[in-house]
């Protein structure tokens, strides 16, 4: 009698739970792969007119690219979804992983007859962690005309006055407010684009949280592009504050000056005159005399430290060269780039007035100071109230320390009273 044995289901199965609930690593052996993922093919094709088109917008790369640490779940936290722009929506994306793809759709379908731009930005990733720096941005539509127009400026974060990389571009087009997203790259210029011909209004935000949106508190400029415009120029982007400055603090800097610190950076283009500020020794209110209100750059412009204008002969040469070159003309190993340059289209903003009296601060007392006529960047003006305590004998200004310095640098009596030589 021949018996049967029943086969074992039991371990298959186990094998197979075993493989599904397993981590896709990459394979061991073999040369170490330091090579990013490449984009292969997007589906659809750019430039593409398809109307009822209900499927996915497909990024197919050459290998097994990572799902991330965060999972996609529709809130914009996932590390692909940190990587995908769709527009025109400020909605986050249906995101979801395939392998060696990605599919990306609205949350709410597409919709007829719209242009859409589906940027993916660079930070794809393989198993093994290798970053890819470039980007891929497809644009089609759903029946809508091809898109012929793209916009080109520059993000300029004021506060220093220099470019803004990675900065939000909204390019909202009107009257249907439909925004098209994008962020500038590594040196803040912007190019956005194709889109659909219109009257747009472009802002530049600083998008200090990273969530694709224009946040309370978040500096941002706009300008307003009629129709055939291309071009946004400069976006000098700040926080634009519904209520006059404050006074944070005020300290003393020397015997007749004080810093202000406001709550807010001041109108650059704004000359406060020295009758707006008025100083009061406390407890009698006597009246102080106030020699000049000024903003911070330009007070220090004009009192610059006698001490280093003068000491020109001690310069040591050798600190000129910060570039850290060596023979061949080419730049150090380990030597950061220097920052680009700060723009001069505008000035500067400071959120610090310096004030100067005409009579020295006296020590173990108070000074109530009132400056009237304040106004922020946005234009919002307003009246500010501070105290100024000084605790001890202030620290003498730069005409006495420079007087001290030459003093010590003269000669003693015996040199001092010696005959010339003559020379022959």
């Amino acid at each position: 009698m021949r018996v049967i044995r029943a086969p074992r289901i039991v371990p298959v199965l186990s094998a197979l739970a075993a493989l599904a609930c397993a981590r896709i690593e990459p394979p061991p052996g073999g040369p170490p792969d330091t090579s990013p993922p490449q984009l292969l093919a997007t589906r659809p094709d750019s430039f593409a007119r398809i109307p009822g088109f209900h499927g996915s917008v497909e990024f197919r790369f050459d290998e097994v690219i990572s799902e991330g640490s965060s999972a996609n779940e529709g809130t914009g936290t996932g590390d692909l979804e940190k990587l995908v722009i769709l527009s025109p929506s400020t909605k986050v994306p249906d995101v979801s992983w395939h392998r060696d793809r990605i599919d990306v759709r609205p949350s709410g379908g597409w919709q007829p007859d719209r242009v859409y731009r589906v940027e993916l930005l660079p930070g794809v990733t393989d198993l093994r962690r290798n970053r890819s720096d470039t980007g891929a941005v497809l644009t089609f539509t759903t029946g809508a005309p091809l898109p012929a127009t793209s916009i080109q400026g520059t993000v300029v974060d004021w506060t220093t006055s220099r470019p803004a990389p990675a900065a939000l571009v909204e390019a909202i087009l009107l009257p249907d407010s439909l925004p098209y997203r994008g962020v500038t790259d590594s040196s803040g210029h912007i190019s956005l684009g194709p889109l659909p011909a219109g009257d747009y209004l472009v802002r530049g935000v600083l998008d200090q949280n990273h969530n694709m949106r224009l946040d309370p508190r978040e500096a941002f400029d706009s300008v307003r592009l009629a129709r055939g415009k291309t071009s946004a120029g400069e976006l000098w982007a700040f926080v634009h504050d519904t209520t006059p400055p404050r006074i944070r603090t005020i300290t003393v800097a020397d015997s007749v000056s004080a810093t202000i610190e406001l709550t807010q950076s001041l109108d650059p283009r704004q000359r406060l005159a020295a009758a707006a500020a008025t100083v009061r020794l406390l407890p009698d209110s006597t009246p102080v005399r106030v020699a000049s209100l000024l903003p911070k750059p330009i007070d220090d412009s004009l009192h610059a430290r006698q001490g280093a204008v003068r000491d020109t002969t001690a310069r040591d040469t050798t600190a000129r060269d910060t570039t850290a070159r060596d023979t061949t003309g080419a730049r150090r190993p380990g030597i950061a780039a220097a920052e680009p340059k700060p723009l001069t289209t505008r000035p500067p903003l400071t959120d610090r007035l310096v004030l100067r009296v005409r009579q020295p601060w006296k020590p173990d007392t108070k000074y109530a100071v009132d400056i009237r006529g304040l106004r922020n960047v946005t234009g919002v003006a307003g009246n500010a109230t501070g105290v100024l305590t000084v605790s001890k004998a202030p620290p003498a200004d730069s005409l006495r320390r420079a007087a001290a310095d030459s003093l010590k640098r003269m000669p003693p009596d015996s040199l001092r009273n010696r005959a010339p030589r003559k020379t022959p």
